[in-house]
């Protein structure tokens, strides 16, 4: 089977490099408005499976299939996105200080099927961390170097010096769990050989 991964992420693409040998990149634009209020595992879900669908209707994508992602961090149940700016960057990281959050990452293959249509499976994964408690200092410091400004949360775990532990996938904190990609892409395999 082809693949192709509907995402810009250099993380994502360097992880689906450990799963498949090769696989092409189309960028979804993904449209991220949601209606109602979804939990963060619905939210994720939602919209990896969006992703997925956006890019499966390319010609590109023809009977090839394709894994879209999204991860979003809640604290208190309340999801942190991306920063708008390096304000809302120092509140988020101020509020993620010396506490516990969740990293929920949505996983959806969209795969061709014998008969022509698309199959469909679409998981979530969790994982909690646990922050240093940060100095203003060490915030400001941080945010100076611009990496929480494209990430979910205002921070990304391979950054160092911010997390204290994870329970959980390492990886769906990056925003790719490869133990819950390797579980599903071997569910579509044995569809295909029909166990």
């Amino acid at each position: 089977m082809e693949w192709i991964l509907a995402s810009a992420s250099p993380r994502r693409r360097e992880l689906m490099g450990e799963l498949v040998e090769k696989f092409d990149v189309l960028v979804a634009q993904g449209d991220e408005t949601v209606e109602g209020m979804p939990t963060p595992k619905e939210l994720v879900m939602i919209l990896a499976k969006r992703k997925a669908g956006e890019v499966a209707l390319k010609a590109e994508a023809r009977g090839k299939a394709v894994v879209g992602s999204d991860t979003v961090v809640a604290l208190d149940g309340k999801i942190l996105g991306k920063p708008k700016d390096e304000d809302e960057a120092f509140e988020m990281l101020s509020a993620l200080s010396g506490r516990t959050h969740e990293v929920y990452t949505g996983v959806s293959i969209l795969y061709p099927q014998t008969n022509g249509e698309r199959g469909e499976l679409t998981e979530a994964e969790c994982t909690k961390v646990q922050f240093e408690r940060l100095t203003t200092e060490q915030i400001l410091a941080y945010i100076a170097t611009g990496s929480p400004m494209d990430k979910a949360g205002a921070y990304g775990i391979q950054d160092g010096g911010l997390v204290k532990e994870i329970i959980g996938s390492y990886t769906n904190v990056v925003g790719f769990p490869l133990e819950l990609c390797r579980a599903m892409m071997e569910k579509i395999r044995e569809k295909e050989r029909g166990e």
